[in-house]
């Protein structure tokens, strides 16, 4: 029976999407939910599963094409068995053949096991690939963070048919040359540029600054971190601090948390909230919904899973939709001071910065606390600078006074 392998169907928002890899080939046999092709959208990379148990009859559309939702793109034979690969004749063995080649077969595995560790850093996704594609990432030249090998990294090996680090290497310019590398953005990349020029010709965007003293913050985690973590399973980082202060802002300034609709302005009675993710493949915004019915141990669990799904490669498009007001956190990187975009149809972003112990005046005194910058940016047309400012001031407050959005003052 020939069952049809369709593209998932993609909300309003992704009119259609790129197959980006192939993981079988016409005539291999498939299990149930094993993963056939992996397609580009605008906003994540999709897997699509085997739906039965099979063989791959046909594939209607090769890496690169551009399909659309519910668009046939392979045909499954379901219950057939892949056709015995063909066994090449056995050469015969030479008589002069000497020992030593046999004592080097012996310990071909290990090297090969030895140089195969680098596939222990990789990303579940990213083992994946290599293991279907028998890929030694230690071969691989790694683009991701720190040299790491990413799955694209080892995708884009497997399609170029295998290239050493040596080689690579031997490959590289001669002293006083010039090189130059033309590359296509991908669908993602390509999307987060045309968002940022949309938001930037679209909205009346301005930014305002702030500083805040975590030292009530940073004194509460190390006195009540250890038993948080054994308590909530999940460790209490600074972020969920922000993420309840802003919840609680956002319901003192509903504009901060509205959004522009034409001629009209659309308030939401509830705070779902953004968080940039920085990937391999671009920065991305999962959303953490009805933030305001949330604790603390539920906001760290929530950054926690949306954090592994985005190393893994996992974030769905559902994860990605929604969001009227956006945190970003540059200080992980180690920005001071930045102006962060916002992020359309919302209103106003977030941006958090690193944490730099600095001298400050306190009760006529000067001290040394761990002082970070924060910035709002906002959509001036409905947000005025009197909302914007008072909210930061509101963000600040609380964080110096980490009790009060515990009571939710």
């Amino acid at each position: 029976m020939s069952i049809e392998v369709k593209v998932p169907v993609l909300p309003e928002s992704v009119s259609d999407a790129t197959i980006a890899t192939w993981h079988k080939k016409a005539g291999d046999a498939v299990k149930r939910d094993e993963n056939l092709v992996d397609l580009e959208t605008d906003k994540v990379v999709l897997e699509v599963p085997s739906p039965v148990d099979g063989v791959l009859k046909e594939i209607k559309h090769e890496v690169g094409d551009t399909v659309n939702s519910e668009q046939i793109i392979a045909i499954i034979e379901e219950g057939a068995a892949a056709a015995p690969a063909k066994e090449e004749p056995k050469a015969e063995a030479k008589d002069e053949t000497p020992a030593p080649v046999a004592a080097a077969k012996s310990e071909a595995p290990k090297a090969e096991k030895a140089s195969g560790k680098g596939n222990e850093d990789l990303s579940p996704a990213g083992l994946r690939v290599a293991t279907e594609q028998k890929i030694d990432a230690s071969k691989v030249e790694g683009t991701g963070r720190d040299g790491r090998v990413t799955k694209e990294d080892l995708v884009n090996y497997s399609k170029d048919g295998g290239f050493s680090k040596a080689a690579t290497q031997a490959a590289k310019p001669t002293p006083g040359s010039r090189p130059e590398e033309r590359v296509p953005m991908t669908r993602m990349r390509a999307k987060i540029a045309e968002r940022l020029m949309q938001s930037k010709n679209s909205i009346a965007m301005l930014t305002s600054f702030n500083e805040v003293n975590l030292a009530e913050v940073t004194k509460m985690r190390k006195s009540l971190g250890e038993q948080f973590q054994k308590t909530h399973g999940i460790k209490l980082g600074f972020m969920s601090f922000f993420v309840k202060a802003a919840a609680e802002a956002l319901k003192r300034r509903p504009i901060v948390n509205a959004s522009v609709d034409g001629n009209d302005i659309i308030y939401h009675g509830y705070q779902d909230i953004s968080i940039a993710v920085s990937t391999e493949k671009g920065l991305v915004t999962p959303v953490l919904r009805d933030v305001q019915n949330m604790g603390f141990a539920d906001i760290e669990q929530g950054i926690a899973d949306y954090a592994k799904k985005a190393r893994d490669g996992k974030l769905g498009l559902d994860d990605l939709q929604g969001g009227t007001f956006t945190i970003t956190n540059g200080g992980t990187f180690g920005s001071l001071l930045s102006t962060p975009i916002v992020n359309p149809p919302q209103s106003a972003i977030l941006g958090m910065h690193t944490i730099k112990d600095r001298a400050i005046v306190e009760n006529g005194q000067v001290i040394v606390a761990p002082m970070m910058y924060i910035a709002i940016s906002y959509d001036h047309r409905i947000i005025d600078g009197k909302d914007a400012v008072l909210f930061l001031v509101d963000i600040k407050d609380q964080l110096e006074n980490p009790q009060r959005m515990l009571l939710g003052l």
